[in-house]
C-alpha cells in the first residue's frame, strides 16, 4: 500500500503546476505585465479576436481590471462617487457596486487606481485619497483610512493614481508627505503597522512592487525625486537613488538579477541602477541613463533580458536591460499601453490616426525585429485617451475605455 501511495505521489509531483488564473493586481499577481497564460492565438484575423462580451455601466475612469476565480473587479465614477465594481467573469454582468470616495479628479476626471484582492477582500485607492478594504462577496465596507487625513499624505496634482500592493497580510500605498512617502496598512483591520518616516517625498503616481535583494522583501518605490528600497517588515530605508522626475513620473519601476529600471515621460528618460548587499548594507549604483526610453503612463515589459515599450516619441521599443542597447524599434501603433502573453506583446495606442480610434496590435516580443501579427481598431472607442492598460489572463483579453470594458477571446482552438 505504501509503495502504491509513493507511486501516486510521484506522478502527482510530476504534473506541472497549472498557470495562475488570476489576475489579482495592477500588472498582474508579480507586477509585472507578465501573463501566465499560454494557447494563444499566435495570429490575428483582420477583424482582431471575437468578441466574448461586453460591459457597460463602469463610469469614468482610467483604472483597468483584475480578476480572481468567477470575479472581475474595477473602479469607476458613478452616481456622484468614484465606486468599485465587481462582474461576473463569464458574461460581464454586475456583481454589486460599492463607494469608494469622493469622484472627479483635476483636469482628467474618473477614478485612476487599479484595486487589489485576495480573493477573500479587495482594496481600492480613490482619486480623493479614500482607501477602503471591502469583502470580496459582498462588497461590504471593513474598514477605511484616507491617505492625507489618516497617514499626513499630500494630494498630487492630478490627485492619486496608484495601485495599491497586496503583500502577505499587508497593504502598502504611498501616500507621500511629512509623516513618511510609504505606509504599510494591516490588510485586515487598516492599522497602520508602518511608515518610512526616513523618506518624506512627496507621492507622484507610480505603483509600488514588492521583491527580494539580499535576502531582504522590499517595496521599490519611485517619486519625482529618487527611487528607494523600502524593508517591507519594518519601513526602514534599505538604499536610495537620486533620480530627478518632472511634471508626472507614472510608469512601475521594474526589477531583475539585482537591476533596477526607471522611466518616466516629459522628456525625462530612463535609468538602470545595480543594488547589492553586503554585511546587511544595501547600495545603488547607476548602470546606465539615457533616453532610450521616455515612457508616460503605458507601462513598460521585460521579457527575458529586453525590455519593450510603446515610447513618447510615437514609436515602439525593444531595449537591452544590462546595457540600455536599443535593439530595435518600429511606428508599430504609436505611443500606448502594452501587456505581455504567451510569446507576444499586446499593443494598444491611446489615439488614432489624428485623434481616431484606438489600435490593437498583437507583436512577437523578440529582440529580433519587429514582428507584428495582426492589428484591428478597437470598437467602443470613447472621446478621451484610452489610458487604461490592458490584461490578458485565462485565455481572455480584457480592454477598458472608461465606461465599456470589452472582453476578447484569445484561446487558440
Amino acid at each position: 500500500m505504501n509503495n502504491v501511495l509513493a507511486a501516486v505521489v510521484a506522478i502527482l509531483l510530476s504534473v506541472p503546476a497549472a498557470a495562475d488564473s488570476d489576475w489579482s493586481q495592477f500588472r498582474g499577481p508579480n507586477r509585472d505585465g507578465i501573463s501566465p497564460d499560454t494557447g494563444l492565438l499566435k495570429e490575428w484575423p483582420a477583424s482582431g479576436p471575437a468578441l466574448a462580451w461586453k460591459a457597460t455601466g463602469l463610469g469614468e475612469g482610467y483604472s483597468t481590471v483584475i480578476t480572481h476565480k468567477d470575479k472581475i473587479f474595477t473602479t469607476g465614477d458613478v452616481g456622484g462617487a468614484s465606486s468599485l465594481h465587481c462582474l461576473k467573469a463569464a458574461d460581464g454582468k454586475l456583481v454589486w457596486t460599492t463607494k469608494v470616495g469622493e469622484p472627479g479628479g483635476k483636469r482628467d476626471s474618473g477614478t485612476r487606481s487599479t484595486p487589489a484582492t485576495d480573493g477573500t477582500v479587495v482594496v481600492a485607492i480613490g482619486q480623493g485619497g479614500e482607501i477602503v478594504c471591502v469583502d470580496a462577496e459582498t462588497g461590504k465596507p471593513k474598514w477605511q483610512k484616507h491617505l492625507e487625513k489618516d497617514l499626513g499624505g499630500d494630494r498630487p496634482s492630478w490627485w492619486w493614481s496608484e495601485s495599491p500592493l497586496l503583500d502577505g497580510d499587508l497593504v502598502l500605498c504611498t501616500p507621500g508627505g511629512s509623516k513618511g512617502a510609504v505606509a504599510a496598512l494591516k490588510k485586515d483591520s487598516g492599522e497602520v503597522a508602518w511608515q518610512s518616516s526616513d523618506l518624506k517625498e512627496p507621492a507622484h503616481y507610480t505603483s509600488l512592487i514588492a521583491v527580494e535583494i539580499g535576502g531582504v522583501r522590499q517595496a521599490i518605490v519611485l517619486t519625482d525625486r529618487s527611487v528607494a528600497g523600502i524593508a517591507v517588515k519594518d519601513g526602514k530605508v534599505l538604499w536610495r537613488a537620486t533620480r530627478k522626475g518632472q511634471t508626472a513620473v507614472i510608469p512601475t519601476p521594474i526589477y531583475k538579477d539585482g537591476i533596477v529600471f526607471v522611466t518616466s515621460g516629459y522628456g525625462i528618460g530612463c535609468n538602470a541602477f545595480k543594488v547589492t548587499a553586503e554585511g546587511g548594507a544595501f547600495k545603488a549604483e547607476e548602470l546606465w541613463s539615457g533616453k532610450q526610453i521616455v515612457n508616460h503612463h503605458g507601462g513598460v515589459i521585460l521579457v527575458g533580458d529586453h525590455l519593450y515599450e510603446l515610447d513618447d516619441k510615437r514609436a515602439m521599443k525593444c531595449v537591452e536591460l544590462k546595457t540600455g542597447k536599443v535593439a530595435w524599434e518600429d511606428r508599430s501603433v504609436g505611443k500606448g499601453a502594452v501587456a505581455y502573453a504567451d510569446g507576444h506583446l499586446y499593443c494598444r495606442s491611446e489615439t488614432g490616426e489624428k485623434g481616431g480610434a484606438s489600435t490593437i496590435a498583437l507583436v512577437e516580443a523578440t529582440p529580433s525585429g519587429y514582428k507584428e501579427k495582426g492589428r484591428f481598431t478597437q470598437p467602443d472607442r470613447s472621446a478621451t485617451a484610452a489610458w487604461a492598460h490592458m490584461v490578458v489572463i485565462g485565455g481572455k483579453f480584457y480592454v477598458r475605455d472608461q465606461d465599456v470594458l470589452l472582453c476578447f477571446d484569445v484561446k487558440a482552438k
